[in-house]
């Protein structure tokens, strides 16, 4: 059974950069972040399919990044620019092959927490004013 761990989370201040990283036990096709704040949905950040092709929520573009290092089965996001809104649990979550949605005229990998199998433990960002 493949697992993810992920890592990296923190307090910062506004406008610092935080990069998380989740590394896998094998390889993965479709990979992903998501974020969750209290009482709200699971959000999806971020996605990747095989470092082709990502999609970003509207609330992190230009900001956040997300890559993959494949020699070391490792997801990363990079985000800069932080802000209290992006105050959050966040989790990587990892499915082998990605699925495609049409969202608002375009279409972006795998928005739904349903569209992936597995998941890492959570990592605490909290972005200060």
């Amino acid at each position: 059974q493949m697992k993810l761990v992920a890592s990296g989370g923190g307090s910062v201040q506004a406008g610092e950069s935080l990069r998380l990283s989740c590394t896998a036990s094998g390889s993965t096709y479709c990979a992903g972040w998501f974020r969750q704040r209290p009482g709200q949905e699971r959000e999806r950040v971020a996605a990747l399919e095989n470092d082709t092709s990502t999609t970003y929520v509207d609330s992190v573009k230009g900001r956040f990044t997300i890559s993959r290092d494949n020699a070391k089965n490792t997801l990363y996001l990079h985000m800069h620019m932080l802000k209290p809104e992006d105050t959050a649990t966040y989790y990587c979550a990892a499915q082998r092959a990605c699925v495609w949605r049409l969202i608002g005229g375009q279409f972006q990998i795998g928005s739904s927490p349903s569209d992936y199998y597995l998941w890492g433990q959570g990592t605490q960002v909290t972005v200060s004013s």
